[in-house]
């Protein structure tokens, strides 16, 4: 029961845009997010211009990831592989963006090995090798580590009750005026282990909740709900760019300036905001199977990753993460000045697309 739509559960489909260059058919990629459309992707039209057939792939929880599976996530994804296998390309390369990075290191993990049997809430996971065809190579770019180290770092520990968005505690709040940057490391030390503590309270919470669910006997009984987390864009590198120091501008890649990055940490639509009890298990927990660098590690294809020296939401410290988890096999390109989705920066796209083509086709 992913979709209210009728016409969705009754013919279930995914939908994806793609671009195939005039020639031969040697390489193909595909870019996808967990839940972001990506159909209209940058790098689509500029790697078909370059030879590389592409695919921009939606999963089936595109602009909504109330509900969202990283496990049936992936089975989109292999949806998505098998399709272009079909069409005669024996090599398929997977483009992580951003949140993609994740979700593309999670499927090779599980095409190379598949180990889910179970949905992290217990349920069968259904997996079949035949869903995740693996592919020849991963390319990331402004590449997260997952949904659940966003959640662990962004999520705000000033928050003092949990069905209150507007509740703070001041001594805890970046955003108050008291605190301003740059922080101190007392200040930091505090924050940090209150935002830990507001994580694991919360992921403790969802476990009882589900536990009380499915104790339920009557016929009908709910196996899930969801619930609301207030506040989840509070990473004190949004303010103080000393620390995990890049080329970014103050603010964050959805809210420029200080001002711009508390509108989005109080606002309706953002991170998280609202989940179901086993999406939060299996996306933003401490135990979601949606850990980039940990599944990176345990794949064997050669990796390219484009660091953007100026994104506000990825920084050194992820692109260290990545790259200590691909070893040799991974090779690391900074793309100076480039924001986290290249917005207004068509030469940085091109620039990108010149060396993720070529090293496609020389694979």
């Amino acid at each position: 029961m992913e979709s209210q739509s009728g016409l969705q559960l009754l013919r279930p489909r995914i939908y994806g845009a793609w671009m195939q260059p005039v020639g031969p058919r040697r390489v193909a990629a595909i870019v996808m997010h967990p839940a972001s459309n990506f159909m209209g992707h940058y790098l689509i039209a500029p790697l078909a211009a370059r030879g590389v057939a592409c695919m921009g792939l939606n999963s089936r929880y595109a602009g909504n990831d109330t509900l969202l599976l990283m496990e049936r996530a992936i089975q989109d994804l292999g949806a998505g592989v098998q399709f272009l296998r079909a069409r005669g390309y024996d090599k398929v390369v997977l483009i992580g963006n951003s949140g993609g990075a994740a979700l593309a290191a999670l499927y090779q993990a599980q095409a190379e090995n598949l180990t889910i049997e179970r949905m992290v809430d217990g349920d069968a996971a259904g997996l079949s090798p035949a869903d995740l065809p693996p592919v020849q190579g991963l390319a990331l770019c402004a590449a997260h580590e997952g949904r659940s180290h966003l959640m662990r770092h962004w999520i705000d520990p000033s928050l003092t009750h949990e069905h209150d968005g507007l509740s703070a505690d001041p001594a805890l709040d970046m955003y108050d005026a008291a605190n301003a940057p740059p922080f101190d490391e007392a200040f930091l030390a505090r924050f940090r282990a209150a935002q830990q503590a507001r994580y694991r309270r919360i992921d403790e919470q969802v476990r009882a909740r589900l536990h009380l669910l499915r104790a339920q006997t009557a016929p009908g009984s709910p196996r899930d709900e969801t619930f609301v987390v207030y506040r989840t864009h509070a990473d004190p590198r949004f303010l103080d760019l000393r620390l995990d120091a890049n080329d970014r501008a103050v603010g964050s890649v959805w809210g420029n300036g200080a001002a711009g990055a508390r509108a989005v940490n109080y606002a309706a639509s953002q991170m998280g905001r609202i989940t179901s009890l086993t999406a939060w298990l299996s996306q933003w927990s401490p135990a979601s199977r949606g850990d980039g660098p940990a599944n990176l590690a345990r794949t064997s294809v050669p990796v390219q990753l484009f660091t953007y020296t100026a994104d506000q939401s990825t920084f050194p410290s992820t692109r260290d993460a990545w790259l200590a988890a691909g070893g040799p096999r991974i090779h690391n390109i900074d793309v100076p000045g480039g924001n986290h989705y290249l917005a207004g920066q068509p030469a940085l796209a091109e620039q990108v697309a010149d060396a993720m083509a070529a090293w496609m086709l020389a694979l």
